[in-house]
């Protein structure tokens, strides 16, 4: 069941009706305390909009919200669930029409769809697709209107509301004076900075549709342009910065000038130069910051994974064969490079350039390092992901920081005294280790600034002082983790010892 009206078949725009409805900007509401708090010692607050203010309704999601709270033995971690498992549906449809299967999802606070965010945005609602056709329907107009922008701007991560929809485009002043080849149009594109996990993040949510629903309409002639598009970049990337003459290759470069919000970037926007290793490059990381080197591991651990997904997804539909000999092909050559070329003593770089330079440290956004379980690239047993994990969690990471109170990976995109929450998510996907798991989660927990909402980063001096208010990614993904722990160590966090599972 959705929200809004609907008209000749069409499900139109809920601005409308949630401007009948005097809806607050969430940003703000985000920001103090609503509702009555919950019963446990931290007494965290209901932060859902109100139900007319809501952006998507699901019968689905509010079942698994009544049946993870009657179970979860904490109160605050009850509290923190219902706050964050809807929040991608309560908060972020922009604009939605089913008749022309187009659906617009902001990243929360930021008025601007990113590919990477979305496909994570969505992810624990996996298995609520295979039972709630009006969800799943949302989602597969995600993909077609993703398809689209990846079709046209193969290099781009982040993009405008589609001119269907009625939105007018926003200013990034963070795009302004940069320069970009190939050009892009800023009415339709948002942000254009490359980043392979963004392709990546197209093709997870279309295999997670595809799985649950196995519906091959979502294949259509955009979608396949699309997937032709991701190649593309997947072959120029992987190119090294010279050939064998000593040409110079570009396919991409994006140039911030001097004096930019974004900074000049060297060798005329083309970053750091690169050999060939079978791996991808990428001109950005998935916290939206430069690269130091080229070749990003776990953004081709993941980039390997998803190719193996869809191939996965095109043989079982009986579409594209040729295509999906590609994605074997090249998630092979790519899952190859990564151990041959990143690890060295069991310690994985997360940057390399095929020349002979790593940067070992990780960043707190997804992929990373740390999250290589979460990734589906590796087991969290194995030797050289523990012996990584050891001491990404130390000061060996230099992005790693711990106060009096909350403690985390960061990264450049803050500062080195702001980890991230998202990084004790993805410590908790890698491992099986109790006391661990709840040494992280209740540093999440904890630390919510008393909002019941996960926030981008927290200062270790100042706990009070966080980042975005509204993120929906990192809500969505600490609901994911609570999620898999009710499969796979539920006495942990239930008053019994039963697994669950939302749709089943």
């Amino acid at each position: 069941m959705k929200l809004g009206l609907r008209v000749a078949g069409i499900t139109i725009s809920l601005m409308a009706a949630t401007a009948q409805a005097d809806c607050p900007d969430y940003t703000t509401y985000a920001q103090s305390p609503k509702g009555n708090p919950s019963s446990g010692p931290l007494r965290l607050p209901y932060m859902r909009p109100d139900p007319a203010c809501r952006t998507f309704n699901s019968t689905s999601v509010e079942k698994v919200i009544l049946d993870m709270k009657s179970r979860l033995k904490d109160p605050d971690i009850a509290r923190l669930f219902e706050n964050t498992f809807p929040n991608t549906l309560d908060t972020t449809v922009k604009y939605y029409n089913e008749r022309e299967n187009l659906a617009f999802i902001i990243t929360g606070d930021i008025t601007a769809q990113w590919l990477r965010d979305t496909g994570n945005q969505f992810s624990h609602y996996h298995t609520l697709l295979s039972v709630d056709v009006d969800l799943a329907n949302l989602v597969k107009a995600v993909i077609n209107n993703e398809a689209r922008y990846v079709s046209q701007y193969p290099y781009c991560g982040a993009f405008q509301p589609p001119p269907e929809s009625g939105l007018g485009p926003s200013v990034n002043d963070w795009a302004l004076d940069v320069l970009v080849n190939p050009p892009v149009d800023n009415q339709t594109v948002f942000e254009c900075k490359y980043e392979i996990d963004s392709l990546c993040g197209f093709i997870k949510l279309s295999s997670s549709y595809y799985e649950a629903t196995k519906d091959a309409s979502m294949m259509n002639a955009e979608w396949l342009a699309a997937i032709d598009q991701i190649f593309r970049v997947i072959d120029e990337q992987s190119q090294a910065s010279f050939d064998a003459d000593w040409n110079f290759i570009s396919y991409y470069n994006w140039t911030g000038l001097a004096g930019s919000l974004a900074g000049a970037v060297n060798n005329g926007g083309n970053g750091e130069p690169k050999g060939y290793t079978g791996m991808v490059g990428t001109h950005h990381r998935p916290s939206d910051d430069l690269s130091t080197f080229a070749f990003l591991t776990p953004a081709n651990a993941m980039l390997s994974v998803q190719l193996t997904n869809l191939a996965t997804i095109l043989d079982h539909a009986g579409v594209a064969p040729n295509v999906s000999s590609q994605a074997k092909h090249w998630s092979k050559t790519i899952e190859q490079a990564v151990w041959e070329h990143t690890v060295v003593d069991g310690i994985f770089a997360y940057e390399t350039n095929g020349l002979g330079s790593r940067y070992v440290m990780d960043d707190a956004n997804v992929p990373s390092l740390l999250s290589l379980p979460y990734l589906g690239f590796l087991d969290m047993d194995h030797p050289d992901y523990v012996k990584t994990k050891k001491m990404l969690m130390s000061r060996g990471n230099p992005y790693y920081a711990k106060g009096r109170s909350f403690s985390g990976i960061g990264g450049p995109h803050i500062d080195i005294w702001n980890p991230w929450p998202m990084s004790q998510v993805s410590n908790i996907f890698g491992t099986n280790d109790d006391e661990e798991i709840l040494s992280s989660l209740y540093t999440i927990v904890n630390n919510t600034g008393g909002l019941g909402l996960i926030h981008e980063s927290i200062n270790i001096y100042n706990i009070s002082d966080y980042t975005r208010p509204w993120f929906a990614w990192a809500n969505s993904y600490f609901s994911e983790m609570l999620l898999d722990l009710a499969q796979r160590k539920p006495h942990l966090i239930f008053k019994d010892n039963k697994s669950y599972t939302p749709g089943q």
